[in-house]
């Protein structure tokens, strides 16, 4: 199962991305986080203080794999072995992989580290056994055509209000563009769901789920304690979308440990 998390930022996707990776890994499922966002905040929601070193960060990789002469750059790099060199291992065998940001020096998209991040990016959706996770930024600028057509589920967070559901729907639009056509919608801090439910059922985006309002989840933030340790109430409204997505994806796309 392919996961890709998204929304506006603020709304919880993180919190969401991180608990789903841990409850599943429970469930002993093979879990591969991938922290897309630049904010870089997946590792705090896993439990994982001392994060690994961004992939954009490894430059002298990045250029022996993906630079050429002459300011030109490979479009598809080695990278079958970047996420044991990269990555690390966190509370319940998650394995997390820190993206990072790229400096584009003014160049736009086009330079070695994007290519190459989009290259790790394809491989770990359409060739890792793994479930993935991937929490993305509000956009979904790393996804190309060939990578959103492995994506089994983008899963847009939302929370009441109108930027928030209009960030869901350019993301709808966007994705549709390069072949995303499975589309959810979770509703974080929300205990009147109903008018943001009404919504999303007229963008035509089923409700996954509901996650109310959650003190707790504001005070393991602060406390920089990862939701599932905290054992905050709304933990349990996760464990029902987990369950859902296994219901709609079933156990022949998933493997677990033996």
């Amino acid at each position: 199962m392919k996961i890709a998390i998204s929304g506006k930022g603020g709304v919880g996707k993180t919190t969401l991305a991180g608990t789903l990776a841990r409850l599943f890994a429970r469930d002993g499922y093979n879990v591969l986080a991938i922290d897309a966002d630049p904010s870089m905040n997946l590792g705090s929601a896993l439990g994982i203080p001392d994060l690994p070193k961004p992939v954009t960060e490894h430059k002298d990789l990045v250029e022996e794999r993906a630079g050429m002469p002459m300011g030109m750059f490979k479009m598809n790099p080695k990278v079958d072995d970047v996420v044991g060199m990269c990555g690390c291992t966190g509370p319940d065998n998650v394995k997390l992989v820190v993206m990072g940001t790229i400096d584009s020096g003014g160049s736009g998209c086009m330079c070695p580290a994007n290519a190459f991040v989009k290259a790790l990016l394809r491989h770990v959706i359409t060739r890792e056994k793994d479930l993935v996770i991937l929490d993305m930024e509000a956009g979904i600028e790393h996804l190309g055509r060939a990578t959103a057509r492995g994506v089994d589920a983008m899963i847009a967070v939302v929370e009441p209000g109108m930027r928030s559901i209009e960030t869901v729907e350019r993301i709808m639009q966007l994705g549709k563009e390069i072949g995303i056509s499975r589309y959810f919608a979770v509703i974080n801090k929300a205990d009147n769901p109903g008018p943001v439910a009404d919504k999303l059922s007229a963008m035509g985006i089923p409700v996954l789920g509901t996650i109310p309002f959650d003190r707790c989840l504001v005070e393991a933030d602060l406390a920089g304690t990862p939701p599932i340790d905290a054992d905050c109430p709304s933990i349990q409204s996760i464990k029902r979308i987990k369950e859902k997505l296994e219901e709609m994806f079933g156990e022949n796309k998933i493997e677990k440990n033996e």
